[in-house]
């Protein structure tokens, strides 16, 4: 396939992930601050487990383009882009303290049941399974916070929880930052590994897809674990 037709795709797999029954118990909880401090902790250890999968992809992968790729999007995470100095993880820290967090009651939290047990299935994949199948779990997750996807429906996952967080706390746009940098990053990062299925998924594109959809669904468990835990405060 090329560009185009891995484009819409992986879009078709994520869409039917965004609307699942899990995603809607998600952005059905309406926020408080102790609901928000769980899912924004929460993501906090799925994006800072994100590093690990990242380089578990390019460790598996023998291509030095992609891997040339995969350091500049990790430059992005971990060092610093347009959105912070810091690292993408900092945003979290910044959010967190809107909220009346430490840095530490930020990034220090007990994972959920549901949030160890998709952590360990997305490392299982990324480390085990043949690297195109875990880059494109890995990208299915960022497309799902790109808005020219989902107009449709008010926008990516980033998106729409922001719209959550400033319609129930009041927050502003700048108050978010984390949100509001991935509402926008991920756009790029979605179309950074396009030429790689085209390039080298030839002859795999069934399991590769496969693996877009087990991401997701994992994507689908993650979020409706928080929704859950959010419901319990």
């Amino acid at each position: 396939m090329n560009e185009t037709e891995w484009r819409e795709e992986l879009g078709k797999i994520v869409r039917a992930g965004l609307v699942s029954p899990e995603f809607e118990r998600f952005f059905s909880v309406r926020l408080n601050p102790e609901r928000a401090k769980i899912s924004l902790t929460q993501l906090g250890l799925y994006i800072k487990h994100r590093r690990d999968c990242w380089a578990w992809v390019s460790g598996n992968c023998p291509e030095m383009s992609v891997k040339k790729k995969i350091l500049s999007h990790e430059y992005d995470e971990m060092v610093q882009d347009q959105y912070s100095e810091f690292g993408h993880l900092e945003l979290v820290i910044r959010q967190g303290k809107n909220l009346g967090m430490s840095a530490d009651e930020v990034l220090k939290v007990k994972p959920l049941a549901t949030t160890r047990a998709t952590l360990y299935s997305w490392g299982w994949i990324t480390r085990e399974r043949p690297w195109l199948e875990a880059l494109a779990a890995l990208m299915a997750t960022e497309w799902g916070n790109d808005d020219r996807l989902f107009a449709d429906l008010c926008g990516g996952v980033s998106r729409r929880e922001a719209v959550r967080w400033m319609e129930d706390l009041g927050m502003k746009w700048k108050e978010i930052p984390n949100l509001a940098a991935h509402a926008e990053a991920d756009e790029e990062h979605g179309d950074m590994f396009l030429p790689v299925l085209a390039e080298f998924g030839g002859g795999y594109e069934e399991k590769i897809l496969d693996a877009a959809r087990e991401s997701m669904e994992l994507y689908g468990l993650f979020r409706f674990g928080v929704a859950l835990a959010m419901e319990a405060v």
